[in-house]
């Protein structure tokens, strides 16, 4: 079968900082999804539409019958992380992990299949965010003894560039975020196993379970940090109430209470977090979701 990418994944690859090497890894994808298939012994079935902002997803079966999923991500993703990630979690609130050796030659990772069509968005939103707090507070757990992923601190450093670049009109509002995301790191209150890009639509529907998290970008941190991009689901709904800041503060109070997170930590991580998916939405031209994520960051 054609292993054509989904477009939604050739859009975000290109927003990436390393276009070439996407490109080049995207050129590469019908050879290296065939030879996952035949090293994992598996039949492609489907290309899953519209897929991942970052990831190729194969829906396969073994010779038996039985029904898997086949996850492809480019070198940058680091699959590797990802799935040692799944590994330690082993099957606990996360997707389960069927081929636990990781093979560089192809980066695949093959899956437990879930049913991709049926997320914690399909519920209301009130349901949504009890899975969805359900489901986060089993990941955070101790990471093992020299782990292989990076630190909260780490990776909002890197992130950092991207705000301090932001244009005059952001300014204000960027150096707020910076200053925050300055003064949490500098006294972490603890260092968990963090899932890293946590949301509703990152929990599918399964069968050994109800609920199930796929997709993480896996570091180690607070748990302030993960629980942070939950706050801004369905960030279009949020804008359109009529609570405006308030109810976006009372929401940032609600999920810290329901997790045992400090307010303050949260609504700091709050900030910076979508205050950098704003500056990364305005730099590659996405003007109206960056004015949403800024105008819900200034309601903090």
């Amino acid at each position: 079968m054609a292993f054509e990418p989904p477009q939604r994944l050739v859009r975000a690859l290109g927003e990436m900082p390393q276009p070439a090497q996407d490109a080049a890894w995207l050129g590469q994808l019908p050879r290296l999804a065939e030879a996952a298939l035949a090293r994992r012994e598996v039949q492609a079935q489907r290309v899953q539409a519209p897929g991942g902002r970052s990831s190729l997803v194969v829906l396969v079966r073994y010779a038996d019958g039985t029904p898997a999923a086949l996850k492809l991500a480019p070198p940058h993703a680091r699959p590797d992380r990802e799935l040692a990630a799944l590994a330690h979690w082993g099957g606990f609130g996360a997707v389960r992990v069927l081929d636990s050796r990781y093979h560089e030659d192809d980066g695949a990772l093959l899956l437990e299949r879930l049913h991709p069509e049926v997320s914690l968005r399909s519920l209301p939103e009130t349901k949504s965010l009890l899975e969805a707090s359900g489901t986060l507070r089993r990941l955070w757990v101790a990471p093992p003894a020299g782990h292989v992923w990076e630190t909260v601190a780490e990776r909002t450093l890197r992130q950092s560039a991207v705000i301090a670049a932001a244009p005059a009109e952001v300014r204000p509002l960027a150096g707020t975020a910076l200053a925050m995301r300055d003064e949490l790191v500098a006294a972490p209150p603890e260092e968990l196993l963090l899932h890293g890009a946590f949301r509703q639509g990152k929990v599918l529907a399964g069968e050994r379970a109800p609920w199930l998290t796929v997709g993480p970008d896996p570091l180690v941190g607070e748990r302030a940090y993960d629980l942070a991009r939950l706050v801004r689901d369905r960030l279009e709904d949020q804008m359109a109430t009529s609570a405006g800041a308030a109810g976006a503060r009372r929401r940032v109070n609600r999920l810290a209470d329901a997790l045992e997170v400090d307010r303050d930590r949260l609504r700091g991580w709050t900030v910076f977090r979508a205050v950098e998916s704003g500056c990364r939405a305005l730099a590659a031209g996405r003007r109206r979701d960056a004015e949403l994520l800024l105008e819900f960051a200034a309601w903090l």
